[in-house]
């Protein structure tokens, strides 16, 4: 079913999520909320002109008060990283942007799931949780769905694969502390270690890879990005639609969406992203997905980096 969707920031993510939404179909109605209200009515009438070449969907610039009987709240809004600049530095300006918006969209859209796309998004998703007191089911950001869109897309090139036969998941914090589940990755269903001895034609040849730099590749694909364009846009904008996807055929689907941890992994108090079960009312669960003693001291390790950051700002 489709979804009202507001989004909070029309700058270039938020107003890309808008097109993506449109062009997936996944909304009936979209609001651009922006504190630039002449940006936010340029790319809502730009956007609505796309309607009659795709899906049929009322897109509209407009205020906190417009957000009432939202099904979905994406939050873009947000300074955005500056070339060799990190995510965690953005923290303090960023924290101050969501307490700011906190009360007053929630007073309109109380019952909405909540999406945080602004980085440092582990952090934004906490201190909105923090400041707005919402069931934990209603707030989560988009964490490493984005690391995990830019993995499977390294490992379908190497293995020469269709994209969508990939299974590999980035956990752990959005930011330079994630890391690979390697012992869970499978190609077409194979263990990714056993998937190329598995191929009988003889002249198949998976070229040799590292893991680290496979690692590489994803943590600095947004800061490459950044430094060539000025931004990253439609990567996270096609994840965001995506999860809004999922959430209108509440499907039950997993994800790793960044989600506040209450003793999953012995993790507690923090939101970084673990594989979480979404569908229509939001989180409904985190899966404890076997992990390598590696793999679970990086995602201890990642939690410790959020909470000093967390700690930091007062949270």
């Amino acid at each position: 079913m489709k979804k009202k969707i507001t989004i909070i920031g029309a700058g270039a993510v938020g107003a890309t999520t808008a097109y993506a939404l449109l062009a997936r179909g996944a909304a009936s109605e979209i609001v651009l909320i922006d504190i630039n209200t002449e940006k936010a009515l340029g790319e809502a009438l730009d956007i609505r002109q796309a309607t009659p070449f795709l899906e049929n969907c009322d897109i509209y610039a407009g205020d906190y008060v417009d957000a009432k009987d939202s099904d979905v709240v994406i939050i873009t809004s947000g300074i955005g990283r500056k070339p060799g600049q990190t995510r965690l530095e953005l923290v303090q300006t960023n924290v101050k942007i969501i307490e700011s918006i906190s009360a007053q969209i929630t007073k309109y859209a109380p019952n909405a799931i909540y999406i945080l796309v602004a980085n440092p998004v582990d952090i934004l998703t906490y201190a909105f949780l923090k400041y707005t007191g919402l069931p934990k089911r209603q707030v989560y950001g988009t964490g490493t769905v984005l690391d995990t869109s830019r993995l499977r897309t390294r490992l379908a090139e190497i293995y020469d694969v269709n994209k969508q036969q990939v299974y590999a998941n980035v956990l752990g914090e959005h930011g330079d502390t994630s890391f690979v589940a390697w012992s869970s990755a499978t190609i077409a269903g194979v263990p990714i270690d056993e998937y190329p001895k598995s191929i009988a034609t003889p002249n198949r040849v998976i070229p040799e890879y590292s893991r680290e730099d496979v690692e590489e590749y994803v943590k600095t694909s947004g800061s490459k990005i950044i430094a060539r364009k000025g931004c990253t846009v439609y990567a996270i904008a096609t994840a965001s639609s995506h999860i809004v996807k999922v959430i209108a055929g509440d499907a039950q689907t997993a994800l790793t969406v960044s989600s506040l941890h209450e003793g999953e992994y012995g993790i507690k108090d923090v939101c970084l992203s673990s594989l979480s079960l979404v569908g229509d009312d939001g989180v409904n669960s985190i899966i404890t997905q076997p992990l390598s003693d590696e793999e679970l001291k990086k995602l201890y390790a990642s939690a410790e980096a959020l909470k000093a950051v967390i700690r930091g700002v007062g949270l």
